[in-house]
Order: structure tokens, then C-alpha cells, then sequence
């Protein structure tokens, strides 16, 4: 065992032989405030005289005996972003029930994973297609023919521009009339999913959902049962890719729109993302009360094809740039409050300096420092691993 001198700054202290014993600091950083470090000084009773104050004036040395080996780090000057590690799921954003207005009998089904595009089937009742258009004003509730107005024959008329059966010119997608334009372009989608040509929309020939295309994520209806009207046949989810996070609603403040995101997946490759919505509602359960935050990944592919998968997520939730960091484990507690580094000079001499910890990151288990007399470069002691 050895013994360390706590000195002033202004006092040096030559390295000794052996191994040294450092009280160390862990902490978290969340947005808009500085972490706190929790930290517990050793020292050996009977051991002399400690300075309380080591940055006053000079005083008595204290000898410290302690068992822990110690390495050496470096003062460094970059960008530092604090992080919060959540485990998250990934899946498919949006869910949608497929409710059924047709009468008749339910004579094909999707399965589940299929993907349906605007413009074709979703499902057959008595042999006839029910058709997939894209509309978010107004569900279908009546038949829709030539002459009505209304915020269905609106979602319709943008619908068939949509498809390509119209153009802007010909149908304004924004236009809630259905005039002959509307009735031209029906026909030419009736034709081509295989419907007679009525240039008519009866109720249950269309399902309006707020999606270009869905992903079947589960069948409710059985082929050759009764399609009853106002039954869900199946449900389904767009094709975003999406990952979610059941967060803790006391972090609420910690995550906001915008923040950027690291996906871990189960494969252990890691891909970008970007927080898209926070929810506003908490969700009570066993583990505590939580909130669901969205998170979009910037390359969808990247995420591959997987279902509600386990992943883990790193948000970013504050940054700083141009700021000195060092190790959280070179932090000291001070006996009088405080906290401070030790720095090893050229020669091997020691000497603390006082410093105010800033923002943490948990992931890289660095700290933000001020402190005066602390350069870039500088050697400071860390625990040896």
C-alpha cells in the first residue's frame, strides 16, 4: 500500500510507487439541468491530517491508504451529448380496422403480413372485390353517385386523382361535387379491378382508410362466413417502420420531437432515427406509469422486415460543443463539497483541480468539466480496468 498527499494547486506532489486508492463519481444527464454525482470518500481511519480544503490555503499532507489500481486518461475538448438508454419495439406504425359494409358472404381473405395497395382488393365478398382507397375526412356510409356533395365524394374525388384515373385539371382533388369527371374516372376504376362499370360507388365496394398502403396484421373474418355489415374483417398497419418506447412518464421532459436517435437491433448493427411524437396520455401498469414516444428510423430499410422486435434505443437529449470532457470515473469528491481531478504532469507530479460538472453522457461515460488551470491534453488519474 501507498500513500497520496492532497495538496493545493499550487503545491506538487511526487508520484509514489504502488497502487492508489480514488474515490469515484457516476451520474446521468437529462435535458435542461446538470446531473448530480453520487459519490462516497475513503479514508483510512487514523490516518493523519486531511485537508478539507485543498484548494485554500496549504496545509499538512494526509496520507490515504488504499488497494485500487489506477491508469491515466486525457483531457479532451469536443462535442458532447448527453443520452437516455431506453429499450424500445420495433414494428409498423399506425393501426387500422378493415370494416366491413358489404352484404353477402366473405369469399377471400388476405394473410396476415400481405401488403395491399390503394386501388386493389382487400378482401372478396361474394366474389366481388372490396377496394382500398385512401380518404381521411369521412368513412363510407352511403352510395355515391353523380350530382351529391359531401366530404366522402371529397376524400373520393382526391382518391381517383391520386390513382391516376384523373387528372388535376380534370378533378379537383380538393372538390367535394361528383360531376362527370368523377363519374369518367370511377368507370375506369371499376374496370380495371374487375367491377361492372356503373360509374357509381354503391356502399361495402370501398373501405376509406388514411394510408396509400396497409399491412395485414391480423384476420378477424373466416372465409365463407357472413360478412356482417360494421364487422371488422381484419386489422392492419401502414408499412413505416417505427419503433416505440414505453417511457417513463417522470423522463417526460428529458425527450423531446427532434431528438436523434440510435437503434440498436437484434442483430447488434446499430442505425439512425429521429424522435417523431411523444405521447400525452399515461398508461399505469406493474412496472409504473409510462408514456409511449414514437421513434421513425431515418433508413427504413436498414430496420429490415421484423415485428415487434426488441431493440434498444440511445436518445440524444441535449448537446454542448466545444467543451473540455474527462473520464466520470477521474471525478473526486471533495470532504468539504466539491469535486475535482488529478493531474499528472510531465515530471510525475500530482496535483488537483477543482471542477463543476456539466452535462453527462451515459454512453460514453464522459463528463462535461470546468475548472481553471484544466487544458486539453492533460493526463488525469482514472481507476485501472
Amino acid at each position: 500500500m501507498s500513500a497520496v498527499q492532497m495538496v493545493t494547486d499550487d503545491a506538487d506532489v511526487s508520484e509514489p510507487d504502488g497502487e492508489e486508492q480514488r474515490p469515484r463519481s457516476g451520474g446521468h444527464g437529462r435535458r435542461g439541468r446538470t446531473a448530480a454525482v453520487a459519490v462516497v470518500v475513503l479514508i483510512a481511519a487514523g490516518a493523519g491530517v486531511v485537508a478539507t480544503d485543498p484548494f485554500g490555503a496549504q496545509t499538512k499532507d494526509a496520507s490515504v491508504q488504499n488497494t485500487v489500481l489506477t491508469g491515466r486518461a486525457a483531457v479532451t475538448k469536443g462535442t458532447l451529448s448527453a443520452r437516455t438508454q431506453e429499450n424500445g419495439t420495433l414494428g409498423f406504425a399506425g393501426h387500422y380496422n378493415v370494416i366491413n359494409a358489404a352484404s353477402g358472404t366473405v369469399t377471400k381473405l388476405p394473410a396476415v403480413g400481405t401488403v395491399i395497395r390503394q386501388g386493389k382488393a382487400l378482401y372478396r365478398v361474394d366474389g366481388k372485390p372490396v377496394i382500398l382507397l385512401q380518404g381521411t375526412d369521412e368513412p363510407a356510409y352511403r352510395d355515391l353517385a353523380r350530382g351529391m356533395k359531401g366530404a366522402d365524394v371529397r376524400q373520393l374525388n382526391a382518391a381517383l386523382v391520386s390513382l391516376g384515373y384523373a387528372t388535376k385539371s380534370r378533378i379537383d382533388p380538393d372538390s367535394d361535387y361528383f360531376g362527370w369527371q368523377t363519374y369518367y374516372a370511377l368507370l375506369k376504376l371499376q374496370d380495371d379491378v374487375g367491377l361492372k362499370k356503373t360509374g357509381k360507388l354503391p356502399l361495402g365496394q370501398a373501405v376509406f382508410l388514411p394510408a396509400k398502403e396497409i399491412r395485414v396484421t391480423k384476420v378477424s373474418a373466416m372465409r365463407g362466413g357472413a360478412a356482417a355489415p360494421g364487422s371488422v374483417v381484419f386489422e392492419a398497419s401502414s408499412t413505416d417502420r417505427q419503433v416505440t418506447v414505453a417511457l417513463s412518464a417522470s423522463q417526460q421532459s428529458d425527450v423531446a420531437v427532434g431528438d436523434k436517435v440510435t437503434i440498436t437491433l437484434p442483430n447488434g448493427k446499430t442505425t439512425q432515427g429521429v424522435v417523431s411524437s411523444i405521447g400525452k396520455v399515461a398508461t399505469k401498469s406493474a412496472d409504473g406509469t409510462t408514456i409511449d414516444v414514437q421513434i421513425k428510423p431515418s433508413n427504413p430499410k436498414a430496420t429490415g422486415e421484423l415485428d415487434q422486435s426488441p431493440v434498444q434505443v440511445s436518445i440524444v437529449t441535449d448537446t454542448v460543443k466545444d467543451v473540455l470532457t474527462v473520464p466520470v470515473n477521474s471525478l473526486l469528491a471533495l470532504a468539504g463539497g466539491g469535486y475535482a481531478v488529478e493531474v499528472v504532469n510531465a515530471t510525475g507530479t500530482h496535483r488537483l483541480i477543482q471542477v463543476t460538472p456539466g452535462l453527462f453522457d451515459d454512453s460514453a461515460g464522459t463528463v462535461e468539466v470546468t475548472g481553471d488551470g484544466l487544458k486539453v491534453g492533460q493526463k488525469i488519474v482514472v481507476p485501472s480496468s
